[in-house]
């Protein structure tokens, strides 16, 4: 036994590795040998003499090949054909590809055209040659072109033509014509010989009788329709409705469902033919929806005719005639003047467009109407340019070239920003302005991992910011006492903490009766009187319903209201949105008690965050300039956000839910007489009068970052909204913020926002929009809640016009559908696409941050670094460690300390920067030991947000400008991307004095992945991504992956599998690129945070909220002191205790790894969720998306769900 054990061991590789059932007698041997005694003979035997017969059979595999080609014998031809076939069938598609390899297909062509010769053809023959083609054609990627040129596609043809009656010659040679017809120029070449006909000679009405030919037949025309000459030629000879007849037939006769596999079969041949205009058409003229619709409602109660009801729903929105969407124009509703017009680009095509000009739509809906049949001779060619195309391959490009691209004179300018580089300017810093109280007050460090305390009637009272100013301009010259004194008492600072802590007061709540509030419609901030402690409010009479209400006042005053005088309201008023019905339903809570006829309704506001200053936010809105010149305040910006002590998981997606939304827009063609079509809201007819009827809803959006232009009711609890596009431009649809009131509890009211334009949307992957309720904030609970009920985001019927879609024409828009039942009778209730923060919320903190920090600790600076093109400020934020003393080598330390430079919301939508942010700069102030050290070790230039103006407007990607900023970094316009341009220089001006930051990091947010991971750069990565990877030799410093390895440690929701280090063309003006090529910072990365939640790590399975987006912000800063001490561990020493960091070294662990994620499209990469889950249903763009990617087989046999609605497969 151990002899035929080791014999058995010698068999070649390919055969052990290949046959699974030769490893398995192989253990069955192993088992004899070690059990030699106990067993017979006769099984070692038969083990034995089986590993013989495979062994042979491979062997001889190879010679069966030469023997065809060289024998003249019918009969040993049909002998070795039968053995081909057998070894085919059994080993699947493994043999069928070494026969291929061993030129089996030339050879089979060959003997098929001697074949051909003979007069009449041998029927056997013919069976066998063709039964084995259709077997290994499938494996042959050069088949159809073989065959062409051979000469072989007229001989199966003709074989079916003359032998109709005979099933059993015609099934294989249909089967192999079927092969034939997946290349395209065969299929056209088919045709033109009359195969279209053919087939539907074939097919036809229900019969038990030659089912499974009826099957072949059908599959065979739906790979000939695939080619457009073939599809209009069905459609000219009235196919379309034969189809349809023969299918509503099946479906008629079929009751048992036994014959799904040909019912779908027809579909799928009307879903080829529709592939083309001429298709649609002639589907809609003969009723081709309605008999779809109501064909798969008959298969929803049955599971296994699923892929029936896909495929119909996959055709019916195909063949959906594309709608204009209802608007004047796809350009903004808000315009702004430029200084200078663009001689080029998108912008400039805009403003060059005349007036006349219909952009909403083409008068075309696709251009498939010229006929451009070619074929891909080489689909593995196509793949790699596919891969390589965006890849940088030049590697004098790849390489870094410091460049200040500006004069040293020029540069001068900035120098103005970096005073903590002299001694004489150090010395002369002002004091910031900061009461008693507040001198070293706490500031919360987020963390993730804690729950915040509930405590009730807390919060900051405000300052005035013209008393702060002025008692700063007063000490703007004066040389600061803390340079000359000693650090402060930790005694003293633990007091002052208590003091603020218990000087935290509610500034936001309401002295609002129930009787008054439920009745208004708007509710000013403005007072009678400055030193009145208690709002009066005035008669308010309301337009359209000419009803006119008492003039009341409340009956107890609020002793903590900061007062809203009309001193604080000059120049501008300043409304809050719609308030709610503020007092509590008795049906509905048990303390309505308190709400009752003149009592006080207070605002408990529970943890308020100490940077959260209702008052003073108020202040800050009148002095934000924005192009609508918005005069209200949203509530949740007023009263602020804290987040909920609950956890919000990623929500599951029920069965069927996007099959069943798109068979309600199906509806309204059908039913078209059940389609309200009321319009509710339109920022293009600001007179228009809503109806005053009670269970309507009322929107709203005239706020900072509010963004819906439109809504129009389509059934009694479903309305269509429209957001508006960037200023300047006439796209980037997807950031909303907006107002919604007079809801009814208990009713399941339907949002479909109708123009997105992003081909997917983790709304497909369990992300849940964004609520915040008026009513619940008077409650209490005053935060952004995940909300929102069958949730999904697909592709609509509504046309994109080729202005809008950059010259492609045929583009649809985009769904995001969600269900929300409200709580509350009454209630205002705000939506947004993520947590909202607007430009005056920043701006509130970092004067928040600027009067509580403790200045002998803290040099905390804040400058203009200019002002954005309609005026808004754009802060520059300085924030390091006070030198210890004043004397010489303290100053010295502090002038050397290298810098971090940081930017976000460069692009207004990616809210989730400017919270990531937030944690950032609140880490940076606070008290902790660690942020100490670090304000020791680094000097940090900030920019918080790059584009204030797109996020007061509202846009989702761009500035006013019409322009996306993180594309303008290599030749910044001053006048059109001020912000861009001057940011740009400091960091030219850094590296003119030689002090070039150690990291440049850039917070953006990711639509479409999950986790927290950075893009940075490496020549080395990218080159190994390109067709030429020979110089993947080269050798460069790891360096840039450290931080990211850092941070995959220590933070919870960062991912080192989802960073990229690749340089992609379309990202060379990127800031990410532009620092790192131009500036020559190595460590210069974006770092990406999800718009969804996690699926690893400590959130798993969640729903990220702001408080793991701000414990990503302080993690990043915790991340940046292990990188000091990494990079310089004999300067700086720490105690492992206050970070926790092993002794390993980084470096040794950051290998380059398999090709990382490249980009393609926007800042984000192709993720493999498209495959499975696709917005684009069952388009066969996603199918090939997953052959790129690896052996993806369906989970169900018969067809990809449309609706993706299988186990997820996951891609190897």
């Amino acid at each position: 036994f151990s002899t035929l054990t080791a014999s058995a061991h010698k068999c070649p590789l390919a055969l052990l590795t290949n046959n699974s059932r030769i490893v398995g007698l192989l253990a069955q041997l192993e088992k004899i040998n070690s059990e030699s005694l106990l067993v017979e003979a006769d099984t070692a035997r038969y083990v034995t003499s089986k590993i013989l017969h495979l062994y042979a059979v491979f062997v001889t595999k190879t010679k069966n090949i030469i023997k065809l080609q060289n024998t003249r014998d019918l009969q040993t031809t049909l002998n070795i054909l039968n053995i081909l076939i057998e070894l085919v069938s059994v080993g699947g598609g493994r043999k069928a590809s070494v026969l291929v390899s061993k030129g089996g297909t030339q050879i089979l062509l060959q003997l098929l055209l001697s074949a051909s010769k003979e007069s009449p053809p041998n029927e056997e023959l013919m069976v066998q040659l063709h039964s084995l083609l259709a077997k290994i054609g499938p494996k042959d990627k050069k088949f159809g072109v073989k065959a062409r040129i051979s000469g072989a596609l007229n001989i199966s043809l003709n074989l079916v033509k003359q032998n109709l009656q005979n099933h059993r010659l015609i099934l294989p040679c249909l089967q192999v014509l079927r092969v034939y017809s997946t290349n395209s120029v065969n299929a056209v070449s088919l045709g033109k010989s009359g195969v279209v006909e053919l087939m539907f000679k074939i097919i036809g009405p229900f019969s038990k009788k030659n089912t499974g030919l009826m099957k072949v037949a059908l599959d065979t025309l739906a790979a000939l329709l695939k080619s457009k000459t073939n599809a209009r030629r069905a459609v000219d000879r009235g196919y379309v409705h034969v189809l349809l007849t023969i299918y509503v037939d099946w479906h008629r006769h079929d009751s048992r469902h036994r014959h799904m596999l040909i019912r779908k079969g027809i579909l799928q041949c009307i879903k080829s033919v529709t592939n083309i205009k001429l298709g649609r058409k002639a589907f809609i003229d003969a009723n081709g929806m309605k008999i779809l619709y109501n064909t798969s409602q008959d298969c929803l109660a049955v599971r296994t005719l699923d892929p029936l009801v896909n495929t119909s729903s996959l055709i019916m929105r195909k063949c959906f005639p594309k709608n204009r969407l209802p608007l004047p124009t796809i350009k903004s509703a808000f315009h702004f003047q430029l200084p200078v017009i663009p001689t080029s680009g998108p912008v400039a095509q805009l403003y060059s467009l005349p007036p006349e000009v219909d952009d909403v739509v083409d008068e075309s809906d696709d251009n498939d109407d010229i006929e451009t049949e070619s074929e891909n001779e080489n689909e593995d060619d196509k793949d790699q340019l596919f891969k390589n195309d965006d890849i940088e391959t030049d590697i004098n490009k790849l390489k870094p070239r410091q460049e200040l691209g500006r004069p040293v004179e020029e540069l001068k300018m900035y120098e103005q920003f970096f005073p903590e580089l002299d001694y004489e300017l150090v010395s002369k810093e002002p004091k910031p302005f900061a009461s008693d109280a507040n001198l070293g007050g706490p500031i919360v460090v987020p963390t993730a991992g804690e729950e915040q305390s509930v405590e009730a009637n807390h919060s900051v009272k405000g300052i005035a910011m013209k008393e702060s100013n002025h008692l700063q301009a007063e000490e703007c010259n004066k040389r600061p006492a803390f340079l000359d004194l000693p650090k402060k008492d930790r005694n003293k600072d633990n007091s002052l903490q208590q003091q603020s802590d218990q000087k935290k007061l509610l500034s936001s709540c309401q002295c609002l009766s129930y009787e008054i509030v439920k009745g208004l419609d708007r509710i000013t901030l403005q007072n009678t009187s400055k030193n009145e402690q208690y709002y009066k409010t005035g008669s308010v009479m309301k337009k359209e319903s000419k009803t006119s209400f008492t003039s009341l006042t409340c009956n107890k005053p609020c002793q903590h209201v900061s007062s809203c005088g009309s001193v604080l309201f000059e120049g501008r008023s300043v409304q809050l949105g719609k308030l709610c019905f503020t007092g509590v339903d008795p049906e509905e809570e048990d303390d309505s008690s308190s709400y009752s006829s003149g009592e006080q309704v207070m605002l408990e506001v529970p943890d308020v965050l100490p940077l959260h200053d209702p008052d003073l936010y108020i202040e800050i809105v009148k002095n934000t300039k924005s192009v609508p010149e918005y005069s209200e305040v949203a509530y949740p910006d007023y009263f602020g956000h804290i987040p909920p002590p609950f956890k919000e998981p990623i929500l599951e997606r029920p069965y069927g839910v996007q099959r069943t939304k798109i068979s309600q827009d199906i509806e309204r063609l059908i039913h078209q007489n059940d389609i309200i079509d009321r319009i509710m809201y339109d920022l293009d007819n600001p007179s228009y009068s809503v109806p005053e009827e009670g269970e309507l809803l009322k929107f709203n959006s005239k706020f900072e970052s509010g963004n819906l232009r439109k809504v129009i009711q389509i059934r009694k609890n479903e309305y269509d909204l429209i957001l508006n596009s960037d200023i300047n431009s006439n796209h980037y649809h997807q950031w909303f913020y907006f107002e919604v009131s007079g809801m009814r509890p208990g009713i399941g009211y339907r949002f479909n926002i109708i123009n997105c334009e992003k081909s997917n949307s983790q709304f497909n992957y369990g992300m849940q929009p964004l609520m915040y309720s008026v009513q619940e904030a008077l409650n209490s609970r005053p935060w952004w809640a995940r909300v929102g009920t069958d949730i999904c985001y697909y592709k609509n019927h509504f046309a994109r016009s080729s202005i809008a879609a950059g010259g492609q024409k045929g583009k649809s828009y985009y769904t995001i559908t969600f269900t929300v039942n409200f709580p509350h009778k009454d209630d205002v209730c705000y939506f947004a696409y993520h947590y909202p923060y607007t430009y005056s919320t920043l701006r509130m903190h970092l004067q928040k941050l600027e009067s509580m920090h403790n200045p002998r600790q803290i040099y905390f600076r804040q400058d203009t670094l200019c002002e954005t093109l309609s005026g808004n400020s754009c802060p520059l934020v300085t924030i390091t460690a006070m030198p210890e003393t004043n004397y010489y080598e303290h100053i010295c330390q502090f002038r050397n300390r290298p810098y971090i430079f940081l930017s976000a919301r460069v692009h207004p939508g990616e809210t989730n920067a400017s919270w990531v942010m937030k944690g950032t700069l609140e880490y940076l102030m606070s008290n902790n030991p660690t942020a100490q050290s670090l304000r020791e070790s680094y000097i940090f230039k900030i920019v918080p947000m790059l584009n204030p103006d797109g996020v007061i407007n509202g846009n989702h990607r761009c500035s006013l400008s019409g322009e996306d900023l993180n594309r303008q970094w290599q030749n910044p316009n001053p006048d059109l991307h001020p912000t861009i341009y001057h940011a740009k220089g400091l960091l030219q001006y850094l590296a003119a004095i030689k002090r070039l930051p150690l990291v440049y990091c850039d917070y953006h947010g990711h639509s479409r992945k999950k986790n927290v991971f950075m893009y940075g750069c490496s020549i080395k990565e990218t080159v190994l991504h390109t067709v030429s990877a020979a110089s993947c030799d080269l050798i460069e410093d790891l360096g840039y992956r450290t931080l990211p390895k850092i941070l995959s440690q220590i933070a919870p929701t960062f991912s080192m599998s989802s960073c990229s280090f690749v340089v992609e063309k379309s990202k060379e003006s990127t800031a990410r690129v532009v620092v790192w090529r131009e500036i020559g910072v190595q460590r210069s990365y974006t770092m990406e945070s999800t718009l969804c939640g996690c699926d690893q790590g400590k959130y798993k399975g969640l729903q990220i909220g702001t408080r793991e987006l701000e414990e990503m912000g302080a993690k990043f800063c915790v991340g940046l002191l292990r990188l000091k001490r990494l990079t310089s561990p004999l300067e700086f020493n720490l105690p492992s205790s206050l970070l926790d960091i092993e002794n390993e070294l980084i470096e040794s662990s950051c290998k380059v790894t398999s090709p990382t994620t490249y980009v393609l499209d926007e800042d984000e990469p192709r993720f493999l969720e498209e495959v499975d889950y696709s917005a684009e249903s069952n388009d066969e763009q996603d199918i090939e998306l997953a052959d790129n990617a690896g052996d993806y087989e369906p989970s169900v046999p018969e067809e990809r769900l449309s609706d993706s609605e299988m186990t997820r497969t996951h891609l190897p």
